[in-house]
């Protein structure tokens, strides 16, 4: 349901979020595998510092943070399809997508479906770290192994810090999270497969990103019917937290391209 100024009465986003003065676009950002929304909880502050123009609109996925005591969704398509009904209404002011990992791939996902369906587009999708969907997944992080040798692989990328990946109790607890994120993104599809979307894209990657190197984040060229454009940014798979100033620096420039540019596409 949305009310003046606000969006509310759905549990994907906060009860109440103010529509900043000057925002003429929304940014909707999906976190990465074990992930949530808390990543995302001072982009407002800091892409208003660089003048973007926008109101930062975390998701909050069920399952984690606010959400812990909400089963997860098992299928990429059950999720999709919950997102869309939920944020429908919401998805009538101009907005962008953004995605990092397993957001990515979520937001990607989302888009496709709600193209499909003829509902109105985002102007933008951008996404950062996440394989494209006809690129095979990589078995770096493999939801099968072992809580310890999924936890020391995580460390090694430097999505968890190393004190907790070798506590047990830690494991236990947040293991089946991220083990359950990663099979939501096992999906690939055929080359020939491949449904351009009529958006343009915009992709971030880490130059020492060894998960998703940079020939795995270029192949999301294909999947952008309305053009693309790549930018590589120092760090690794974790340069969203390494180098966040950066990168908001960066996507502020995109999405300010985006905040007066006529209707959302459909």
């Amino acid at each position: 349901m949305r009310g003046r100024g606000t969006y509310v009465m759905t549990p994907y986003l906060t009860c109440s979020t103010p529509l900043e003065p000057g925002a003429e676009l929304d940014l909707f950002c999906l976190p990465c595998a074990g992930g949530g929304a808390s990543a995302y909880a001072r982009w407002q502050e800091r892409l208003d510092a660089n003048g973007s123009g926008v109101r930062v609109l975390p998701i909050r996925l069920p399952g984690r943070e606010e959400r812990a005591h909400e089963p997860r969704f098992a299928e990429l398509d059950a999720l999709v399809a919950d997102l869309d009904e939920h944020l429908d209404e919401v998805f009538t002011r101009p907005y962008v997508l953004y995605g990092h990992s397993m957001g990515a791939f979520i937001a990607h996902a989302l888009a496709l479906a709600r193209q499909r369906r003829g509902a109105p587009l985002q102007r933008a999708l951008v996404l950062s770290s996440h394989r494209a969907p006809h690129v095979r997944p990589s078995r770096i992080l493999d939801p099968d192994a072992d809580d310890e040798t999924l936890a020391a692989s995580l460390a090694d990328l430097g999505g968890i810090p190393w004190e907790l990946a070798r506590r047990s109790r830690f494991r236990a607890a947040y293991m089946p999270l991220v083990r359950d994120d990663l099979r939501l993104c096992a999906e690939w599809v055929e080359p020939t497969g491949i449904e351009p979307l009529r958006v343009p894209l915009h992709l971030f990657t880490g130059v020492d990103d060894y998960l998703v190197p940079l020939p795995k984040m270029a192949a999301w060229r294909a999947h952008g019917g309305r053009g693309s454009e790549l930018r590589t940014m120092p760090g690794g798979h974790f340069f969203v937290r390494s180098h966040a100033d950066e990168l908001l620096g960066r996507l502020a420039e995109v999405v300010a391209r985006y905040r007066t540019s006529g209707a959302a596409t459909t």
